[in-house]
Protein backbone atom coordinates (compact mmCIF):
# COMPACT_ATOMS: atom_id res chain seq x y z
CA UNK A 1 0.00 0.00 0.00
CA UNK A 2 1.27 3.95 -0.77
CA UNK A 3 3.03 5.82 1.61
CA UNK A 4 1.78 9.27 2.84
CA UNK A 5 4.15 11.77 5.36
CA UNK A 6 2.28 13.50 7.29
CA UNK A 7 2.91 17.15 9.01
CA UNK A 8 1.04 18.87 11.61
CA UNK A 9 -0.85 15.71 12.00
CA UNK A 10 -2.22 15.71 16.02
CA UNK A 11 -4.99 17.52 15.45
CA UNK A 12 -8.08 19.49 12.99
CA UNK A 13 -7.20 18.95 9.19
CA UNK A 14 -3.86 16.60 10.19
CA UNK A 15 -5.59 14.63 12.29
CA UNK A 16 -8.44 14.03 9.27
CA UNK A 17 -5.97 13.12 7.15
CA UNK A 18 -4.46 10.73 9.18
CA UNK A 19 -7.42 9.13 10.60
CA UNK A 20 -8.89 8.70 6.30
CA UNK A 21 -5.87 7.36 5.02
CA UNK A 22 -4.83 4.97 7.34
CA UNK A 23 -8.88 4.41 7.12
CA UNK A 24 -8.23 3.39 3.39
CA UNK A 25 -5.40 1.03 4.04
CA UNK A 26 -2.16 3.47 3.83
CA UNK A 27 0.68 3.18 5.67
CA UNK A 28 0.68 7.11 7.17
CA UNK A 29 3.98 8.38 9.03
CA UNK A 30 2.54 11.13 11.18
CA UNK A 31 4.46 13.87 12.61
CA UNK A 32 3.62 16.28 15.47
CA UNK A 33 5.88 18.05 18.62
CA UNK A 34 4.35 16.20 21.13
CA UNK A 35 3.35 12.71 19.77
CA UNK A 36 3.28 11.81 23.70
CA UNK A 37 0.44 14.21 24.08
CA UNK A 38 -1.27 13.39 20.59
CA UNK A 39 -3.89 10.95 22.15
CA UNK A 40 -5.85 11.23 19.39
CA UNK A 41 -3.59 10.71 16.31
CA UNK A 42 -2.45 7.49 18.93
CA UNK A 43 -5.83 6.01 18.96
CA UNK A 44 -6.01 6.00 15.10
CA UNK A 45 -6.36 2.26 13.96
CA UNK A 46 -4.31 0.95 11.03
CA UNK A 47 -0.50 1.56 10.13
CA UNK A 48 0.11 4.59 11.75
CA UNK A 49 3.71 5.46 13.44
CA UNK A 50 3.81 9.02 14.98
CA UNK A 51 7.14 11.03 15.23
CA UNK A 52 8.07 13.71 17.09
CA UNK A 53 8.77 16.62 14.41
CA UNK A 54 10.07 20.23 15.01
CA UNK A 55 9.01 21.26 11.34
CA UNK A 56 11.83 24.77 11.71
CA UNK A 57 14.39 22.43 13.02
CA UNK A 58 16.39 21.95 10.10
CA UNK A 59 18.68 19.87 11.56
CA UNK A 60 15.94 17.04 12.83
CA UNK A 61 14.10 17.44 9.57
CA UNK A 62 17.47 16.57 7.86
CA UNK A 63 17.94 13.45 10.41
CA UNK A 64 14.65 12.11 9.84
CA UNK A 65 15.28 11.93 6.30
CA UNK A 66 18.09 10.04 6.50
CA UNK A 67 16.28 7.67 9.08
CA UNK A 68 14.12 7.30 6.49
CA UNK A 69 16.30 7.30 3.41
CA UNK A 70 15.16 3.45 2.62
CA UNK A 71 11.28 4.64 2.69
CA UNK A 72 9.42 5.56 -0.64
CA UNK A 73 7.07 8.38 0.43
CA UNK A 74 3.90 8.54 -2.20
CA UNK A 75 2.53 11.81 -0.82
CA UNK A 76 4.29 13.83 1.59
CA UNK A 77 1.91 16.38 2.92
CA UNK A 78 2.97 19.32 3.97
CA UNK A 79 -0.04 20.75 6.58
CA UNK A 80 1.62 22.00 9.95
CA UNK A 81 1.06 26.33 9.64
CA UNK A 82 0.72 29.35 12.53
CA UNK A 83 -2.04 31.82 12.28
CA UNK A 84 0.56 34.36 13.39
CA UNK A 85 -2.64 37.20 14.96
CA UNK A 86 0.20 38.92 16.42
CA UNK A 87 1.40 39.79 12.89
CA UNK A 88 -2.02 40.61 11.48
CA UNK A 89 -3.20 44.35 11.86
CA UNK A 90 -1.88 47.34 11.53
CA UNK A 91 -0.31 49.70 13.77
CA UNK A 92 0.66 46.59 16.52
CA UNK A 93 2.43 44.46 14.00
CA UNK A 94 4.87 41.96 16.21
CA UNK A 95 7.90 41.57 13.96
CA UNK A 96 9.13 38.57 15.83
CA UNK A 97 5.53 37.00 15.23
CA UNK A 98 5.56 37.63 11.66
CA UNK A 99 9.41 36.20 10.76
CA UNK A 100 8.13 33.15 12.93
CA UNK A 101 5.10 32.54 11.05
CA UNK A 102 7.25 32.88 7.51
CA UNK A 103 9.38 30.05 9.10
CA UNK A 104 6.84 27.69 9.65
CA UNK A 105 4.25 28.83 7.04
CA UNK A 106 7.02 29.24 4.22
CA UNK A 107 9.83 28.27 4.92
CA UNK A 108 9.69 24.69 6.64
CA UNK A 109 7.22 22.82 3.97
CA UNK A 110 10.06 23.84 1.40
CA UNK A 111 12.41 22.55 3.32
CA UNK A 112 10.73 19.57 4.16
CA UNK A 113 10.74 18.53 0.49
CA UNK A 114 13.93 19.39 -0.33
CA UNK A 115 15.23 16.75 2.27
CA UNK A 116 12.79 13.73 1.23
CA UNK A 117 12.43 14.96 -2.74
CA UNK A 118 14.52 11.66 -2.88
CA UNK A 119 11.99 9.40 -0.86
CA UNK A 120 9.16 11.15 -3.10
CA UNK A 121 10.97 10.47 -6.43
CA UNK A 122 11.24 6.53 -5.61
CA UNK A 123 7.32 6.29 -4.66
CA UNK A 124 4.84 5.03 -7.41
CA UNK A 125 2.61 8.02 -6.50
CA UNK A 126 5.46 11.10 -6.74
CA UNK A 127 2.93 14.05 -5.25
CA UNK A 128 3.82 17.14 -2.20
CA UNK A 129 0.77 18.49 -1.15
CA UNK A 130 1.60 21.89 0.44
CA UNK A 131 -1.64 22.92 2.48
CA UNK A 132 -1.53 27.07 1.64
CA UNK A 133 -4.83 29.50 2.00
CA UNK A 134 -6.82 31.71 -0.59
CA UNK A 135 -5.79 34.12 2.15
CA UNK A 136 -2.12 33.43 -0.49
CA UNK A 137 -4.32 35.03 -3.61
CA UNK A 138 -2.48 39.05 -4.29
CA UNK A 139 -5.79 39.08 -6.78
CA UNK A 140 -8.55 37.88 -4.22
CA UNK A 141 -7.07 40.68 -1.36
CA UNK A 142 -9.77 42.73 -1.18
CA UNK A 143 -9.98 43.16 2.63
CA UNK A 144 -6.28 44.07 3.76
CA UNK A 145 -4.84 43.33 7.58
CA UNK A 146 -3.37 39.15 8.12
CA UNK A 147 0.06 40.85 6.89
CA UNK A 148 1.78 37.82 8.71
CA UNK A 149 -0.23 35.04 7.62
CA UNK A 150 -1.10 36.05 4.28
CA UNK A 151 2.16 37.06 3.26
CA UNK A 152 3.65 33.67 4.48
CA UNK A 153 0.95 31.99 2.45
CA UNK A 154 1.88 34.13 -0.78
CA UNK A 155 5.30 33.32 -0.13
CA UNK A 156 4.85 29.13 0.23
CA UNK A 157 2.49 29.82 -3.28
CA UNK A 158 5.75 31.37 -5.10
CA UNK A 159 8.06 28.63 -3.98
CA UNK A 160 6.14 25.68 -4.24
CA UNK A 161 5.84 27.22 -7.61
CA UNK A 162 9.31 27.02 -8.03
CA UNK A 163 9.46 23.68 -6.49
CA UNK A 164 7.14 22.44 -9.56
CA UNK A 165 9.59 23.81 -12.08
CA UNK A 166 13.09 22.28 -10.29
CA UNK A 167 11.31 18.34 -9.53
CA UNK A 168 9.18 18.16 -12.64
CA UNK A 169 11.88 16.58 -14.57
CA UNK A 170 12.11 14.23 -11.80
CA UNK A 171 8.02 13.02 -12.11
CA UNK A 172 7.07 15.00 -8.79
CA UNK A 173 3.82 16.64 -8.81
CA UNK A 174 3.22 19.90 -7.04
CA UNK A 175 -0.25 20.49 -5.73
CA UNK A 176 -1.23 23.96 -3.53
CA UNK A 177 -4.32 23.37 -1.68
CA UNK A 178 -7.13 25.80 -0.35
CA UNK A 179 -8.72 23.75 2.81
CA UNK A 180 -11.22 26.17 2.84
CA UNK A 181 -12.59 28.29 5.65
CA UNK A 182 -12.57 25.28 8.34
CA UNK A 183 -14.04 24.78 11.67
CA UNK A 184 -10.64 24.42 13.57
CA UNK A 185 -8.87 25.96 16.24
CA UNK A 186 -7.85 28.44 13.53
CA UNK A 187 -10.81 28.60 11.65
CA UNK A 188 -13.19 28.81 14.59
CA UNK A 189 -16.12 27.46 15.68
CA UNK A 190 -18.75 28.94 13.48
CA UNK A 191 -16.27 28.45 10.10
CA UNK A 192 -18.68 26.47 7.37
CA UNK A 193 -16.22 23.61 6.62
CA UNK A 194 -15.84 20.31 8.81
CA UNK A 195 -11.64 19.15 9.12
CA UNK A 196 -13.74 15.76 7.73
CA UNK A 197 -14.98 17.67 4.94
CA UNK A 198 -11.80 19.72 3.97
CA UNK A 199 -9.44 16.38 4.60
CA UNK A 200 -11.50 14.65 2.19
CA UNK A 201 -12.06 17.09 -0.41
CA UNK A 202 -8.22 17.63 -0.72
CA UNK A 203 -7.64 14.10 -1.07
CA UNK A 204 -9.62 13.19 -3.91
CA UNK A 205 -7.95 15.97 -5.77
CA UNK A 206 -4.49 15.10 -4.16
CA UNK A 207 -5.45 11.77 -5.95
CA UNK A 208 -6.61 12.88 -9.07
CA UNK A 209 -3.81 15.19 -9.85
CA UNK A 210 -0.20 14.79 -11.53
CA UNK A 211 2.75 15.80 -12.95
CA UNK A 212 1.11 17.30 -15.73
CA UNK A 213 -0.77 20.03 -13.21
CA UNK A 214 2.10 20.84 -11.23
CA UNK A 215 2.21 23.77 -9.54
CA UNK A 216 -1.52 24.27 -9.76
CA UNK A 217 -3.35 26.19 -6.65
CA UNK A 218 -6.42 24.83 -6.10
CA UNK A 219 -9.62 24.68 -3.37
CA UNK A 220 -10.67 21.91 -1.73
CA UNK A 221 -13.14 21.26 -3.82
CA UNK A 222 -10.97 20.87 -6.99
CA UNK A 223 -11.72 24.40 -8.56
CA UNK A 224 -8.67 26.56 -9.44
CA UNK A 225 -7.72 30.03 -7.21
CA UNK A 226 -6.32 32.86 -8.80
CA UNK A 227 -2.87 33.76 -8.26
Amino acid sequence: MPTVLLTGANRGIGLHLAKQYAADGWKVIATCRDPAGASALNAIDGDVHTLGLEVTDDAAVASLAREMRHEAIDVLFNNAGVAGREAGTLGSIDSEVWMQTLRINTVAPIKLAEAFADHVAASAQKKMAFVTSRLGSIELNTMGGRYGYNSSKAALNMAAKSLSVDLKDRGISIILLHPGHVRTDMGGPSAPVTPEESAAGMRKVVAGFDVADSGAFRNYDGSPIPW
